[in-house]
């Protein structure tokens, strides 16, 4: 059982998850049970710092539509339920698929009843995903000017070498903050149409937000395969930075968690991220070694040894 008692501006809330393997977790707000688990997300909002975030920026893109789409879900939580009914709808589609394309090719009556059915889940997969973009882009663009400042921040060096973001869209020709819901519905169902044969051929579905892309670039050109090391972590953490400062933006201050991710930075970097997370109104840093922590940040301190937790001093 996790208990935590959170205290905002928007008051106190008690939160409880239990969390039970092999059978469903179940949680509670306020003692109260809650239908399901999302039901809490939003009311103690975090941004995590780790070294696996290295991953957002070398990592397949999976990673960094997770990124994207956990931030949405911060910024306004029934974007958990928009991706859960897309993730519905994606796998039973794709089952559909790859059901035809065992069955070879089929001709006459079962071949026009698979297509009527095709018809229906893309009409589904069009209605459902068509939010879940709009909310993507959305986010990219509030979260780009941030980013870039954040970049220039961490990695110290000239504004010519500074970073960018972009989000490419599978059904889109145009991704300049197209976000009318109707029009990406439309523009999903045409791509659809598009690449049916090769669906078909494949026993996959080529088109949605599930096959989206976060671009992210460092001086003009793709991080992935061209940004160094120092560059690469510069990159992860202003996105990092750029979360947080979206979401202060948004109410208050949430929650900063740095994971032992100064043991991966350079002094230089060390120092910088120290000192742009210092006004933060609440910080948990975690460190195998504590001179890894610089000194600027300042509070209480705890020792986990041999799994007993103590106060030092």
């Amino acid at each position: 059982m996790l208990r935590a008692a959170v205290t905002g501006a928007q008051g106190s809330t008690l939160i409880e998850i239990e969390l039970n393997p092999g059978r469903a977790n179940r949680v509670r707000l306020n003692r109260t049970p809650m239908p399901r688990p999302r039901d809490v997300l939003g009311a103690l909002r975090t941004v995590l710092f780790a070294p696996e975030d290295l991953a957002l920026i070398k990592g397949d893109p999976g990673e960094r539509r997770r990124f994207l789409d956990e931030l949405l879900t911060a910024t306004a939580p029934r974007y958990a339920g928009v991706r859960a009914d897309y993730e519905r709808v994606l796998k039973q589609r794709t089952a559909l698929l790859k059901s035809a394309g065992s069955k070879g090719n089929l001709r006459g009556p079962a071949r026009e009843a698979m297509t009527s059915t095709l018809d229906a889940w893309d009409a589904q997969l069009a209605r459902v995903g068509a939010p879940l973009l709009a909310g993507r882009m959305r986010l990219v663009a509030a979260l780009r000017p941030h980013l870039t400042a954040a970049y220039e921040a961490v990695s110290g060096g000239p504004a010519g070498e500074g970073s960018g973001m972009n989000y490419r869209s599978s059904a889109l020709e145009n991704n300049d903050e197209f976000d009318d819901i109707g029009a990406l519905e439309t523009a999903l169902l045409k791509a659809l149409s598009e690449v049916r044969a090769s669906e078909l051929d494949r026993g996959v579905c080529l088109v949605g937000p599930h096959r989206d892309e976060l671009e992210l670039s460092v001086g003009g050109l793709p991080a992935r395969g061209y940004a160094s090391h120092g560059e690469s972590w510069s990159l992860a953490l202003a996105l990092r930075l750029a979360s947080f400062a979206l979401l202060r933006d948004d109410r208050e201050d949430p929650v900063l968690i740095l994971d032992d991710v100064f043991a991966e930075l350079d002094t230089g970097r060390r120092d910088r991220l120290a000192g742009l997370v210092a006004g933060a109104e609440q910080v948990l840093i975690t460190a195998a070694v504590p001179a890894d922590v610089p000194a600027v940040l300042v509070g209480t301190r705890f020792t986990v040894r041999a799994g007993v937790v103590a106060g030092d001093g």
